[in-house]
């Protein structure tokens, strides 16, 4: 029998905001609805008489600001509301009514806000899961010196050593993986969009990224993940064992 896959999470990010830049923590809290406080706030603007979550995708510049909860323990039920930082270190509370109008100027485009604290991630309830292996392959495969892992939006990053080789994960939809105390299904793999071609800092775009990603691996990156207990939610830490099981 095969042994268990066995690892360490090293990183953990949260997202307060969809498609700002976020905040790497040390712990945070996970239920059914993914990571306390991950992408409950989101922009939104107008596409065809439409409202549309608004994201990197249409907008690079949203990456010079930034959004974190202060350095608070957030809570599942009610995260509190972020605090924003626009490119000017100019800093604003979710609901300061100057926010809106900064955005907007700043974007070229006009934008509402929108809070909701089960989260608008792209794939609903979800968490993303990556490991270093893939990471360092991808690294190399690239001819880089360094693939700045918030490039991939990543919630749970493991260092399973050198017993899961590179894109292993890609093979395990289906089955279990347990993060400290709590435990997720697996899935299925995340397909990449032109998100990791921008450099997070400086917004500046490098497509080579994302055609490497779909001719060799079908542009495939993480696993996608789903809570499913303990019933009432629990705490995930860097340095939590995490075991992948069928």
């Amino acid at each position: 029998m095969a042994a268990t896959p066995a690892g360490t999470i090293t990183e953990l990010h949260r997202w307060p905001v969809k498609s700002l830049a976020g905040e790497p923590v040390p712990t945070f809290l996970v239920d059914d609805r993914g990571v306390a406080g991950d992408r409950t706030h989101a922009l939104f603007d107008s596409f065809k008489d439409a409202p549309r979550r608004l994201t990197v995708r249409q907008e690079p510049r949203m990456l010079a600001w930034a959004a974190s909860y202060d350095g608070v323990d957030v809570g599942a039920a009610d995260p509190p509301l972020a605090r924003v930082t626009g490119p000017d270190g100019t800093d604003y509370s979710w609901d300061d009514p100057a926010l809106p109008g900064a955005l907007s100027a700043d974007l070229g485009r006009a934008v509402t806000l929108r809070r909701d604290v089960a989260g608008q991630q792209d794939l609903e309830r979800s968490v993303l899961i990556t490991t270093q292996a893939t990471l360092e392959a991808v690294t190399a495969e690239l001819g880089y010196e360094r693939l700045d892992l918030r490039r991939m939006r990543t919630n749970v990053h493991v260092d399973f050593g050198t017993t899961v080789p590179a894109f292993a994960e890609e093979t395990w939809e289906g089955r279990h993986i347990t993060l400290g105390a709590a435990r997720f299904v697996l899935l299925h793999p995340c397909v990449r969009c032109a998100i990791p071609t921008r450099d997070p800092d400086t917004g500046v775009k490098d497509p080579l990224i994302l055609r490497h990603l779909t001719r060799e691996h079908g542009g495939l990156f993480g696993m996608n993940a789903r809570y499913v207990g303990p019933a009432d939610g629990t705490r995930v830490s860097v340095q939590d064992a995490v075991t992948v099981s069928a």
